[in-house]
């Protein structure tokens, strides 16, 4: 885990805008107009002056921002725009400062203050600014904010990052080769394994493979992937949540989970022996269970992380039964990351429609993890 800021007693957090096009500007907006929430942290949000100015016009907010102070205060930065990222992953070379060699222009945020800091020296002005529309634009700079974010983390200055939605369409259409944040967060902090754990009020659940085509699904389903996955799931359980003796469900791939051996053979063949495995090794592990089944009677209740084969099996009952507090924490990285379990929701961004339930959730979510593992 990355160092975090030293010698404070509150969680520093860094913000990502998210796609600027998307609803990420307004559901931070949203959720630091909340006074406990504000007040639970500090904030390094990274993103533009501008386009938070549009959606606070939109929304009839008031800027929710302080003024970066002179350098005669110990807390703050003299040039915090000049906070230049190095984005990785591209087809192109971006020729940006890296951000490593930046991290020290960053201000102290007290809590409930916020700076909103540019992730390079390109100012874009209103114009930028097309809600509802996938470009590679807006792909790009919520590539480079994230960028900037870890490395604030990464290097001390921020205790854990929470990322607004981004569009995976956007960022391919800007060169960008990962699939998602997470794969993008392993490849920054040069971490060999990462994991998707979807957190709400009702249940955890964690992924064996994450953002995979269907019908490549069954060829990852090793034994070696299911063991390592579920090894990292219960040592995140431990540390991330303080659960000593964690209970873990794992689940089939097939209908029925493979209905012994007539319906597919990944369980007897796969999924089952690693099951076993695990169990020698004292992991508190059973299954595999019948996604139907298991979901429809709520035996979810009874462990502390469902494992599911593939993204949709996982994600589609953990946000059916918490859509509004879904938060996304990425595990198995040496830093802190959750995320509001949304997109973009490109058709309502720009019309101050959308609900910052699982934005609030995952500020909230990272502030207690940032406690737990700096505070203590």
């Amino acid at each position: 885990m990355s160092p975090g800021v030293k010698n404070i007693s509150h969680p520093v957090l860094a913000l990502t805008m998210g796609d600027m096009n998307g609803i990420g500007p307004e559901v931070i907006i949203r959720s630091l107009a909340d006074e406990n929430t504000r007040n639970s942290a500090g904030y390094l949000i990274f993103g533009d002056k501008e386009v938070f100015t549009r959606y606070c016009r939109i929304s009839g907010s008031e800027p929710f921002w302080d003024d970066i102070v002179d350098s005669t205060d110990e807390n703050a930065s003299d040039k915090p725009a000049d906070f230049m990222a190095a984005p990785t992953g591209r087809t192109d070379s971006s020729g940006k400062k890296n951000a490593d060699d930046a991290s020290a222009s960053l201000p102290l945020p007290s809590p409930g203050s916020v700076y909103v800091i540019s992730p390079d020296s390109d100012q874009p002005d209103e114009s930028f600014l097309s809600p509802g529309a996938v470009c590679p634009r807006s792909g790009d700079r919520s590539m480079r904010c994230i960028a900037a974010a870890a490395a604030a983390c990464l290097n001390g200055k921020a205790h854990a990052m929470v990322t607004a939605p981004i569009s995976k369409e956007a960022i391919s259409l800007a060169g960008y080769q990962s699939p998602g944040h997470t794969e993008y967060l392993q490849e920054l902090a040069g971490s060999g394994q990462a994991g998707m754990m979807l957190v709400n009020r009702q249940m955890r659940t964690g992924l064996v493979t994450i953002h995979e085509p269907l019908r490549a699904v069954s060829d990852l389903i090793t034994f070696e992937r299911v063991t390592q996955t579920a090894r990292l799931f219960h040592q995140s359980l431990k540390r991330d949540f303080g659960i000593r003796k964690p209970r873990i469900a794992m689940l089939g791939l097939n209908p029925h989970a493979g209905d012994g051996g007539v319906l597919g053979t990944e369980e007897k063949q796969v999924i089952g022996p690693a099951v076993s495995a695990l169990q020698q090794e004292g992991i508190n592990v059973d299954g595999p269970w019948p996604s139907d089944g298991f979901f429809g009677s709520k035996a979810y209740r009874n462990y502390d992380l469902v494992l599911a084969m593939y993204h949709d099996q996982g994600l589609i009952p953990g946000k059916m039964e918490g859509f509004q507090s879904g938060v996304n924490v990425t595990i198995g990285l040496p830093l802190i990351r959750t995320s509001p379990d949304h997109g973009t929701a490109f058709p309502i961004a720009g019309k101050n429609m959308a609900d910052a339930g699982s934005m609030t959730a995952a500020i909230q979510l990272a502030a207690d993890m940032a406690k737990w593992h700096f505070m203590r």
